[in-house]
C-alpha cells in the first residue's frame, strides 16, 4: 500500500482538538474558532455572523461544528448564510474538523466555524 502525505498548499488544516481547544496549523486556540481562507482566529459563536458572511466570496461551503453533538443552527444564522450564497452544514465538531480537512486537501473552497467539545 502506498501512502501519500497530504499537501494543503496555503490552506490551514485542523491538526487536533480537545476539551475547550483546537490546534489549527500548529497554533492552539481556546474556545470557538473560525478557519477561513483569509485566516484563523477566535469566533464569537452563533451571534458572530459577520466574519462568516464576509467570507461569502471565498468559500462555497461552511461547516459549523456544534460541539460534541450535532445541533440545529439558529434559523436567523442559517438564513443569513444561505442568502449570502454560502452552503452551510451543521455537524458535531469532530466530524466538521475531519470533513473540512478532507475537502481542503481536495482543493475545495471551504471554511469551518467550530464550537469546542
Amino acid at each position: 500500500m502506498r501512502l501519500n502525505e497530504i499537501r494543503f498548499n496555503d490552506a490551514v488544516p485542523i491538526d487536533s482538538y480537545g476539551p475547550g481547544f483546537f490546534r489549527v496549523g500548529g497554533r492552539v486556540i481556546e474556545g470557538p474558532v473560525i478557519v477561513l481562507p483569509s485566516g484563523v482566529g477566535p469566533w464569537g459563536g452563533y451571534a458572530d455572523a459577520a466574519p462568516l458572511l464576509a467570507a461569502a466570496a471565498a468559500v462555497d461551503v461552511l461547516f459549523v461544528g456544534t460541539g460534541a453533538q450535532t445541533m440545529h443552527l439558529p434559523q436567523d444564522l442559517r438564513r443569513a448564510l444561505e442568502q449570502a450564497g454560502i452552503g452551510v452544514e451543521a455537524m458535531a465538531s469532530p466530524a466538521a474538523c475531519r470533513t473540512y480537512n478532507i475537502l481542503l486537501s481536495e482543493g475545495r473552497r471551504v471554511g469551518v466555524a467550530l464550537i469546542p467539545v
